[in-house]
């Protein structure tokens, strides 16, 4: 438990250190956010962050994560690094979607040739078309979820934390270590990006969390549950961005509008504000469900199946009720 305290203090100070250092030379090589119609900062803001929470991440596995542990973590790290390179360019130049799907996926296959891949029917051709959809799914949910001040890295960190909790629980120092430096990026990034933000994280940052949060999900492990009592304790923790893509999905489809391609004030946040919160207030709203969904994937840990059925259900049932209220009801 000190080490995992150590990688997430020390990726906790470098990414305080280094993000004013990414607003620096965001602001001279022109990485700016634009203001516009589908947007609600009314400045352009420098959106290099992404870049210090990577390098705050990968410096503290370096300098504190058991070497035993290097080879399981190789696979997950370059898969990170290639999305978050992608979305670094996206950020530059601005990449085609499909272009940025091609990444996703090839870097989804590394994760799978190296054994990081749900198990769950035992079945490969299932199996193998589940963990793509868990890797990119999750990985573009954190990508929409970055929306407004301090959110998607306030859910990263609320997810990670949970995560680190359960694997601390469970034994697993890999999740664990995975889970401790992300929570330090994050929370040392969110000094500078909650309300009113000074950076924000781009693409860069909001892949690279996407994808390091599926690859701990589908690393989860609970030896004494078999995996049909414990496959939706991911889901409940990273709830709140499955929940946001959902809903995003939905509205467009039915609007007639390509939900990849077209961004909008649709999100879970955006529908907060426009029923009288303020966006802070929105943005703390949605950390209070993400700790509860986190509290009940824990409890799941720990549960009998049955019990963590009806949790589950429960869950689902919410949110089922929380999109009909957004979506449907006028």
């Amino acid at each position: 438990m000190s080490t995992l305290i150590l990688i997430f203090a020390t990726a906790l100070v470098l990414a305080i250190g280094a993000t004013p250092l990414a607003r620096r030379i965001a602001l001279r090589a022109g990485m700016l956010d634009q203001p516009g119609a589908r947007k609600i900062h009314a400045t352009p803001i420098p959106r290099l962050g992404g870049v210090a929470m990577y390098g705050a991440f990968l410096l503290a596995l370096i300098l504190f994560a058991d070497r035993f542990y290097v080879p399981q973590l190789i696979s997950i790290v370059v898969g990170a690094t290639c999305v978050s390179f992608l979305g670094f360019w996206d950020d530059r130049v601005g990449l085609h979607a499909w272009i940025k799907l091609a990444g996703q996926l090839f870097a989804a296959e590394l994760l799978i040739v190296t054994g990081v891949s749900i198990d769950l029917f035992h079945q490969p051709a299932l199996d193998l078309a589940l963990t793509l959809l868990w890797i990119v799914g999750i990985t573009n949910a954190l990508n929409l979820l970055d929306n407004m001040d301090g959110l998607s890295g306030g859910i990263a960190a609320i997810a990670a934390a949970f995560f680190l909790l359960i694997a601390a629980l469970n034994g697993q120092y890999l999740v664990g270590s995975l889970s401790a430096a992300l929570l330090g990026a994050a929370i040392g990034f969110l000094v500078y990006n909650f309300n009113p933000a000074s950076i924000f994280m781009g693409d860069a940052g909001s892949l690279f969390i996407g994808f390091l949060l599926a690859a701990v999900g589908i690393k989860l492990r609970f030896p004494t549950h078999a995996p049909l009592e414990t496959w939706f304790i991911p889901i409940l923790v990273l709830g709140v961005p499955i929940f946001d893509t959902t809903l995003v999905f939905v509205s467009r489809v039915r609007r007639g509008v390509n939900p990849l391609t077209h961004p909008g004030t649709d999100h879970t946040s955006h529908r907060l504000v426009q029923r009288g919160l303020t966006r802070r207030e929105a943005v703390l709203t949605l950390y209070l469900v993400a700790g509860a969904l986190g509290v009940a994937a824990m409890f799941c840990a720990q549960g009998h199946w049955l019990e963590n059925y009806v949790v589950a259900i429960m869950a689902f049932a919410s949110a089922v009720v929380a999109l009909y209220e957004f979506e449907f009801r006028k």
